[in-house]
C-alpha cells in the first residue's frame, strides 16, 4: 500500500513562506502525477499544484507565481515551496498521487494532511 506523509505545514505571519514536503513509500516515477490539494474551513478542497511524470506543472490561478512544485526522485518526495502567503492560504495541505493505468482506470493516494495556518 502506498504511503505519503506531508511535513512543513505551521503557523506564519502574511507574507511569510514555507515548504511542504511529501514523502512517498514507492518510486515517485511509478505515478502519473503528484499534487498538493488543500481544503479551508467551509470550502471545497481545491488542486493547487501538480507535477506529472513527465515534469508539466499546473497551478491554481490563486497561487500562481507564488508557489512551486517540484519533487526529488532521489529522495522520493514531492514539494510545494510557498511564498507571499495570505490568509487564503490558511488551509489543510494534502499530498496527493495518482496513477492512471493503460485502461482508463484511476488510483488515488492521500496524506494525511498538514495544517498551514497564516496570520496577519
Amino acid at each position: 500500500q502506498v504511503q505519503l506523509v506531508e511535513s512543513g505545514g505551521g503557523l506564519v505571519q502574511t507574507g511569510g513562506s514555507l515548504r511542504l514536503s511529501c514523502s512517498a513509500s514507492e518510486n515517485i516515477l511509478i505515478f502519473t502525477t503528484l499534487g498538493w490539494y488543500r481544503q479551508a474551513p467551509g470550502k471545497q478542497r481545491e488542486l493547487v499544484a501538480s507535477i506529472s511524470k513527465g515534469g508539466n506543472t499546473y497551478y491554481a490561478d490563486s497561487v500562481q507565481g507564488r508557489f512551486t512544485i517540484s519533487r526529488d526522485g532521489a529522495k522520493n518526495t514531492v514539494n510545494l515551496r510557498m511564498t507571499s502567503l495570505n490568509s487564503d492560504d490558511t488551509a489543510i495541505y494534502s499530498c496527493n498521487a495518482q496513477i492512471w493505468t493503460a485502461t482508463g482506470r484511476r488510483f488515488d493516494y492521500w496524506g494525511q494532511g498538514t495544517q498551514v495556518t497564516v496570520s496577519s
